[in-house]
């Protein structure tokens, strides 16, 4: 039984080799998604990329959906984490604010241009409703649902923090509450999926939006998504979060 080209041991025999094979995979699976969309990646080309066989990357991942939901899920905890340190250090600056609505606009434009700037995490997002939720076990759903929902849960609360209005301020906007923060957070992925097809145009589509007429189409992602969210805050302080 020969190495793994890619590890240097065929079969992971403690939890540490096993979490080095897992992320091996992963990287592969990462390294694909910069090449073709999601919908094209099968379980047999991931292999092939990895150089191990079919079988034994079933032993990691049961399905080439397990993989990228996993892939999705540490993409999420590592832009929330890095997300935590760059609203973190805006702090400073939005001290000498004395406007709620300013401070929402400084949240929304880092989270904005944070997410923009993590292409992988935006195309699996967009991918999650019509590709990777399809044809999938209900113990496969929940087990990956349950996780990304505490993942979400930890983006909510960093918001939370980050939109509450500044000390001493007087002003008629009221800070978002933490269920508020929430739907906010529900509405990011629901944009991001919807956004970011359109920010990415086919070469032919580019090429017609060169046309001036079209320009009012082109599709920001950042921006786009920036504004939207300064939008979803000012209608959730006005009704409300969902019941």
């Amino acid at each position: 039984m020969t190495d793994s080209p890619t590890t240097g041991f065929q079969r992971a025999r403690s939890a540490e080799q096993r979490e080095i094979r897992q992320q091996t995979i992963l990287d592969a699976a990462a390294e694909l998604l910069h090449e073709m969309p999601v919908g094209e990646i099968s379980l047999r080309e991931l292999s092939r990329r990895v150089g191990l066989s079919k079988t034994n990357v079933v032993r990691y991942f049961e399905t080439r959906e397990a993989v990228f939901f996993e892939l999705l899920n540490r993409s999420l905890a590592q832009w929330t984490a890095d997300l935590a340190g760059e609203l973190s250090a805006l702090e400073t600056a939005d001290a000498a604010t004395t406007s709620t609505a300013a401070d929402t606009a400084v949240v929304t434009g880092t989270l904005a241009r944070s997410l923009a700037a993590r292409p992988l995490l935006c195309g699996l997002l967009s991918a999650l409703g019509p590709e990777l939720e399809r044809n999938i076990s209900t113990e496969t759903a929940l087990e990956f649902k349950l996780t990304h929902t505490r993942l979400l849960d930890d983006l909510a609360d960093l918001l939370h923090r980050h939109l509450a209005a500044p000390t001493g301020t007087a002003t008629s906007t009221t800070a978002p509450t933490r269920a508020e923060a929430r739907e906010l957070v529900s509405l990011t992925v629901v944009y991001t999926a919807g956004l970011w097809p359109f920010a990415q145009p086919s070469d032919a589509v580019a090429e017609a939006l060169r046309d001036s007429r079209l320009a009012p189409t082109k599709v920001d992602f950042a921006a786009r998504l920036d504004r939207t969210l300064q939008v979803a805050v000012a209608g959730l302080s006005t009704i409300g979060p969902t019941a």
